[in-house]
């Protein structure tokens, strides 16, 4: 005797078909319902045997068709392909995401390099605490527009200007305040197009007497060799910039300018943006007296580069305290960058 498996009721929890019938012109025509069950039960197969509703109906394959049986298999397969189809859209949006991480962190370090092939421009909020016999607060905002040019296939040449805008309280009892656009430094570094971990810039560097006030600025035209030379080792970057500077013209009874910056710094990139980092930007006035030459900070900090849209923007906040300064001199300092990376318009 043939047997024909026939889904029965089953309070399972998950969607079902269920077979009723109903009278329509004097026949029992199958007639589909859809329920919910609970999901901890399996269906539950009774046989029928073959009979007056076969030959009513048909052969088994027609009676399976009629009651949707005949579907299950392609069902299966359907279903079986969509967890295929949904598991490889997983896998591709995580290998996305694993490349945008990377690319977020390759990013990060071109905005840690001085002589970076990558257009950006940072905004740096630096606020200098205990000026003075006042304890004045004095802040500087650094406008540092990095911009490369390629020269050949070989050569790179990379503008660094640096334009601060200083707010300088009176640090004394008798002075006054100051605002303004202080001396505007550019510097340029001829660096190989092709570098391995190693880079490397070399050129001159220029301070140009443009302070709107008296007491933002050397009124000097100063100038002197720059370098820059760093190592990049998996997720660390580390290097140096230095440069010295001598007036060679300017106005008014203002002592000669000699003086030196020396700036190390290490970063450590974690992925996904995140990174450590410390700057230390470190001067030496070389026409000042002995033991009032030297300012050497001491500090670091963190920072994360994300997305505004598709440009990307790096932001590190550091802290420093100057173990080394002149008299009168801020004995701590709170460094706040936002640089905007515009790779779209990369030379």
């Amino acid at each position: 005797m043939r047997e024909l498996l026939s889904l029965t009721p089953c309070f399972s929890g998950v969607w079902r078909t269920r077979k009723t019938k109903n009278r329509f012109n004097g026949l029992l025509r199958p007639v589909e319902t859809v329920e919910t069950v609970p999901s901890s039960c399996t269906a539950h197969f009774t046989p029928l045997k073959q009979g007056v509703n076969e030959r009513r109906w048909g052969s088994r394959a027609r009676i399976c068709e009629i009651f949707g049986l005949a579907t299950l298999e392609a069902t299966t397969t359907r279903t079986f392909s969509f967890l295929v189809a949904l598991l490889t859209i997983l896998s591709a949006a995580s290998h996305a995401l694993a490349d945008e991480e990377e690319s977020a962190t390759e990013l990060a370090k071109k905005t840690q390099n001085p002589v970076s092939d990558l257009i950006s421009v940072p905004f740096e909020s630096n606020f200098n605490f205990n000026n003075g016999n006042r304890d004045a607060t004095v802040y500087v905002l650094n406008v540092q527009p990095i911009i490369p040019f390629h020269l050949n296939k070989d050569w790179n040449l990379i503008t660094r200007t640096i334009l601060p805008i200083v707010n300088e309280p009176s640090s004394f009892s008798p002075g006054g305040s100051a605002f303004g656009l202080g001396d505007i430094n550019p510097s340029f570094f001829l660096s190989p197009a092709k570098s391995g971990t190693f880079m490397w810039g070399i050129g001159p560097t220029f301070t140009l007497p443009t302070a709107t006030d008296s007491r933002l600025g050397s009124h000097r035209f100063s100038m002197g060799p720059a370098a820059a030379a760093l190592m990049i080792q998996g997720p660390w970057l580390v290097g140096v910039l230095v440069n010295n500077q001598w007036s060679v013209t300017g106005w008014g009874h203002h002592r000669p300018v000699n003086e030196m910056l020396l700036e190390p710094f290490v970063n450590y990139n974690f992925g996904n943006g995140w990174h450590l980092s410390t700057e230390l930007i470190m001067t030496a006035d070389w026409e000042a007296k002995a033991g009032q030459r030297w300012t050497v900070p001491l500090g670091g900090g963190a920072g994360k580069l994300f997305r505004v849209g598709k440009l990307p923007v790096d932001t590190t906040l550091e802290a420093f305290w100057n173990v080394e300064h002149p008299d009168y001199a801020g004995d701590w300092q709170l460094r706040f960058r936002v640089t905007f990376v515009l790779p779209g318009f990369k030379r």
